[in-house]
């Protein structure tokens, strides 16, 4: 498969998915989105796949649209029903959505979309002197992608409202301290400590690892009984799977596992279906 915008490339069974406009600074075209769509699907198809980090070539991770394209009528589009919205937004696929976890390496600029598609990630890992802006309300937009129902959820109302609100920016220091990310370093280590981080998830049940991650993000939504009844339920599932066996034999064993359920074919039917 080939991409115009991004580069894919699997090293350790990391799908390592680099932005890759850097003489714009990376910044978001309908291509680039067509392209992430595509590079999600490629990482979610592919079991040999068990995580997935994303980047940006050159100094930035995402600079926000691409305000040259188009000028000021970059944003204007038609404003759908709720319906045709839905089905608009099924033709692509986000970070949340697919069975691996994924995880933001940030550097440099993270602004409008740059901020609010890494959102959408398991997992963010920033650079201390990254420039991260929600910066709608300096361009008379409003934040998207469901910005206004995940980043209170990550930080709280308070500062999601400062955020939100105010379009300031902030360095990584700041985000780590508030919750935006999982952590703040020196720019040169944060790719690094992406790419081990994700490695780290072929020790782990690859569809234990998709199940919880759908729950995490359902929970987001759901009441606590709901969700209580439904991991239940998943529970008893996994629990009688062959994984759940072959994790209490190698433990007694004292090897390292071999997995055999598959995150893209063994789920149950109500964890296939996209949210």
């Amino acid at each position: 498969m080939t991409y115009e915008t991004v580069l894919y490339e699997v090293i350790d069974q990391v799908a390592k998915i680099t932005l890759n406009r850097p003489e714009r600074m990376n910044a978001w075209s309908n291509t680039m989105r067509e392209d992430m769509t595509r590079a999600m699907r490629a990482a979610d198809q592919d079991d040999n796949v068990r995580a997935v980090v994303i980047t940006g070539a050159g100094r930035a991770f995402c600079a926000g649209m691409d305000l040259k394209a188009s000028g000021d009528k970059t944003f204007e589009r038609p404003q759908f029903t709720d319906e045709e919205q839905a089905a608009r937004n099924a033709e692509f696929t986000l970070p949340y959505q697919i069975s691996k976890p994924v995880i933001a390496a940030i550097h440099g600029a993270a602004v409008g979309v740059g901020l609010t598609y890494p959102l959408l990630c398991d997992m963010r890992f920033v650079a201390e002197d990254a420039k991260i802006s929600f910066m709608f309300p300096k361009r008379g937009l409003i934040g998207e992608l469901g910005s206004h129902f995940i980043l209170p959820r990550i930080v709280g109302f308070a500062a999601a409202s400062d955020l939100l609100l105010s379009g300031r920016m902030i360095n990584g220091i700041e985000a780590a301290q508030m919750g935006l990310a999982n952590k703040a370093l020196p720019e040169a280590e944060v790719l690094p400590a992406a790419m081990a981080r994700a490695r780290e998830f072929a020790l782990v049940a690859p569809a234990s690892v998709a199940i919880s991650k759908r729950l995490l993000w359902e929970g987001l939504s759901s009441s606590y009984v709901t969700l209580r009844n439904k991991e239940s339920r998943l529970f008893a599932w996994s629990g009688s799977n062959a994984d759940a066996k072959e994790g209490i034999r190698s433990f007694l064993e004292k090897r390292r596992p071999e997995w055999t359920l598959s995150a893209s074919r063994d789920l149950p039917e109500a964890l296939k279906e996209k949210v």
